[in-house]
């Protein structure tokens, strides 16, 4: 590598041990810690977004954790100029850095840069979100469908966010969302090291399953009950919360609320190793594997 300052990216599905890894890491480099987790940053959220223990956040100093409010306008294009800015400062201190995250764009923004898209009238968005509550998603998919063939068969289909947002590129822009995309972008003037944590599917599923177990029993039903007059707001329309939401608002029982929690944070893995398995720089370990181990590849990857 000809940089001397490197960027070590852990990723991989939620309840996987990141966090874990990252620490173990940040000790080992004496190097600080960049979390991309996007549900990570807001002060509000703790329980539901599995925030690092306060002892975990006292091994090794953590950015971007709690630093928001819901009720402040945060994107992932703010993140990425956050993060670049907090890394020019962390590698005088140290060529070495670690960032964390399960959240794949937010990882992508800060390593690659972003897709810029037009200004598009806020008029858009809400007329396709008032198709969406009537109409349901089916309507936003056969739109897209007409209007951007390749975004249709590239996004996430099942997500009503998603399909917002290219729609309203497409008709506020009259040119198709994909066409903006893939456009070069600024040089990053540190390497990358990419390391991705796996395990079984079942093993997954199981520790996400224990992990909302314990999120129910350490108070997220209150948590989310004491968010629940701000249910509307974007940074809340995330899994753990809108069920819960749900439950409050007389639609799920408790039961069937956490459920949907567990089901929904499965369905949310699998997304997140569909996204960072088609990135062939990951270098992959199983969750169980020594961290002796994986630091002695980081050598011999430097």
């Amino acid at each position: 590598m000809n940089s001397k300052n490197t960027l070590i990216t852990i990723v991989g599905p939620t309840a996987i041990g990141k966090t874990a890894l990252s620490i173990a890491l940040a000790k080992a480099y004496n190097a600080s810690i960049i979390s991309c987790d996007s549900r990570q940053f807001y002060k509000e959220m703790t329980i539901g977004t599995a925030v690092p223990e306060p002892e975990e956040l006292a091994a090794a100093k953590h950015h971007f954790i709690q630093n928001r409010s819901i009720f402040e306008d945060y994107n992932v294009g703010a993140f990425e100029r956050d993060a670049l800015a907090k890394l020019d400062t962390l590698f005088k201190e140290n060529p070495i850095q670690i960032m964390v995250g399960g959240s794949g764009l937010y990882v992508d923004a800060v390593l690659k840069g972003l897709d810029y898209f037009p200004e598009v009238a806020p008029e858009i968005r809400k007329k396709l979100t008032i198709l969406f509550e009537k109409e349901g998603i089916e309507s936003l998919q056969k739109q897209l469908k007409e209007l951007d063939l390749e975004t249709y068969h590239t996004i996430e289909l099942d997500n009503p966010k998603r399909l917002i947002r290219a729609l309203e590129v497409c008709i506020g822009s009259g040119i198709a969302y994909s066409t903006f995309k893939n456009k070069p972008k600024k040089p990053r003037n540190f390497n990358v090291l990419k390391i991705g944590l796996n395990a079984d599917r079942e093993i997954i599923y199981n520790r996400i399953n224990k992990r909302v177990d314990n999120m129910i029993a350490n108070g997220l039903v209150e948590e989310a009950k004491s968010l629940h007059l701000h249910k509307d707001l974007n940074a809340l329309q995330t899994v753990g919360y809108r069920e819960l939401f749900a439950y409050f608002d007389g639609d799920f029982t408790k039961e069937f609320a956490i459920s949907e929690i567990k089901k929904n944070t499965r369905r949310f893995a699998k997304r997140q190793l569909t996204w960072f398995k088609r990135d062939k720089e990951i270098i992959w370990f199983d969750y169980k594997t020594d961290i002796e181990r994986i630091i002695e590849d980081i050598k011999n990857n430097l």
